[in-house]
């Protein structure tokens, strides 16, 4: 099997994922299962652990789509990927790009690549998986009558043509570096064509995929349910069951874990940190991440639109305090919105210093010297409230009014998607470990709205920077590429990216094999129960 490695190695990464990934195992009491060995002395080992059985993860918020094509957040694509559908390559835990659907591939030139199919594949509905459905799945995607918000993801793709039932080739307009770093995403998984005439745009109600978990049943607001699949090409699935239980409160989310109602408690507050490490029933899941958080400013709205006024906020914001008064140092100070552990990452990229003096005089001379009221919106997470009411104090220091608005998080999305917010505090959870991820849907012109620049932000160099990413195949190039367009974003202030965040869960003591990849998607592959 071809493995392809990402531009940099991703050191540090691994060893954050590896050190997790110990400290969700358990060391067993002295005399549990004692055993007399060969020689007649007493042996301990750890409770055997068990296939079978029902994982239950207690989350903050519901998914708002199951539809690979139309995801706007982590918590959707969490529950599908890897788990319900599969795409044609994935990462690993080592940061790799290795074979899911595709047992292998080859760049034939600049602009082709192929991809040879595993056989004897079938989707959950008894269809083959083959070539043709490849090609259907990226013509739905990209098809304007459809209306897919990923469709921008996929628009290098000029073709897909199908050479044999298990082989297929990408056509491209042009040389499209992060191609697999897309078909290892979410978006980029296949979807079944019989699932897709069937249901349409429906088909949030009805995921249809390859994935070694099928998908059961979804109660807004309460559960999303997926079950075995006996049928599945691959290892089997251990669990019998996995069930991804929406749970707002944080304190009732680890509660279920203490009692064993839940064996995981995602978007473990930072708070809770000590709560979960001096337990006696939890483990610490602490992982790296791809993730930054940010403020964004909608540039559309006045006096936003004014870039002066967009730069009075971000000299204003002391991000130090906020990752130590709020997160409790979880976290580190964020530069930009491409964080260390990324393909495109510049150390060289400078955000706006903390200086209240250059602030005020950046509002005078837009006019706004005795400042003016504005509203934050932000999702119920505790965090992020505790974040509001910090810049609140400190816009107040330059005579911002600032007004906070929080909201379910499927109305909060809806909010900012519609471009009705002023300010409003949100994050990013790179799916690929691709800085084009980050820089095509947060700042590109063709991404404002749905796709994620909230701040519908636009400006033709930084579009022009962003493709020329796209394109290059040089690492060193690119990168530059990256760096320059950072760092206009970060003088332009269409959002001012505060932290680099880890993933943190409270995991039960006895389930072994739980972990969160950097995309923020929690990984169950190897999830034993004792």
């Amino acid at each position: 099997m071809k493995k392809t490695r990402f531009f940099q190695t991703l050191i540090a990464l691994t060893v954050a994922v590896s050190a997790a990934l110990s400290g969700c195992s358990s060391a067993p009491e002295a005399g549990t299962n004692a055993n007399a060995n060969a020689s007649g002395q007493a042996s301990t080992a750890a409770p055997a652990s068990k296939t079978g059985g029902t994982l239950v993860i207690a989350r903050l918020s519901d998914a708002n789509n199951l539809d690979p094509h139309f995801l706007t957040q982590i918590n959707s694509a969490a529950i599908i990927h890897h788990k319900v559908y599969e795409g044609l390559v994935r990462m690993d835990k080592e940061s790799k790009y290795v074979g899911a659907l595709a047992s292998e591939w080859k760049q034939v030139d600049g602009v082709t690549w192929e991809f040879k199919l595993r056989s004897g594949v079938t989707f959950h509905d008894g269809s083959p998986f083959n070539a043709e459905a490849v090609k259907k799945t990226i013509a739905r995607v990209q098809d304007p009558a459809v209306g897919s918000n990923r469709a921008n993801l996929f628009e290098a793709i000029k073709e897909v043509k199908v050479v044999d039932d298990q082989t297929v080739q990408f056509i491209l307009h042009y040389p499209y570096t992060p191609l697999l770093s897309v078909l290892a995403s979410a978006e980029g998984v296949i979807l079944s064509p019989k699932a897709i005439e069937q249901y349409g745009k429906e088909l949030t109600k009805h995921p249809t995929g390859t994935g070694p978990y099928k998908f059961e049943s979804w109660t807004p607001g309460q559960e999303v349910v997926l079950v075995k699949n006996d049928s599945y090409w691959g290892d089997k699935p251990k669990l019998d069951k996995v069930v991804f239980k929406t749970v707002p409160e944080d304190t009732t989310r680890l509660a279920m874990v203490e009692t064993g109602e839940a064996q995981v408690a995602e978007q473990l507050p930072v708070t809770e940190v000590d709560r979960v490490q001096n337990s006696s029933s939890m483990t610490l899941g602490r992982f790296a991440s791809f993730s930054s958080d940010h403020i964004g400013i909608n540039t559309k709205k006045k006096p936003f639109d004014d870039v002066r006024v967009r730069q009075a906020i971000a000299h204003a914001i002391d991000k130090a305090s906020i990752i130590q008064g709020v997160y409790n140092d979880v976290g580190t100070v964020a530069h930009s919105s491409v964080s260390p552990s990324m393909v495109g990452y510049s150390p060289n990229v400078k955000d706006a210093d903390y200086d209240l003096e250059k602030s005020k005089k950046l509002l005078a001379e837009a006019g706004y010297a005795n400042g003016f009221k504005a509203t934050i919106y932000l999702n119920d997470n505790k965090a992020r409230i505790n974040v509001a009411e910090v810049l609140q104090q400190q816009l107040k220091q330059i005579n911002i009014d600032l007004q906070v608005k929080v909201l379910e998080f499927g109305a909060y999305i809806d909010a900012a998607t519609k471009g009705e917010t002023d300010l409003f505090i949100s994050g990013w959870g790179n799916a690929t470990g691709d800085a084009d991820y980050n820089q095509y849907n947060l700042f590109h012109t063709k991404s404002q709205g749905a796709p994620g620049n909230h701040s519908f932000y636009s400006n033709p160099e930084v579009d022009k920077l962003i493709e020329e990413g796209r394109k290059e195949q040089d690492e060193e190039k690119r990168k530059q590429f990256y760096e320059k367009a950072q760092q206009i974003e970060m003088d332009e202030a269409a959002l001012v990216p505060y932290r680099y965040s880890e993933n943190l869960a409270a995991i039960e003591k006895g389930v072994e094999g739980v972990w969160i990849s950097p995309a923020g998607h929690i990984e169950i592959d190897d999830v034993t129960i004792q």
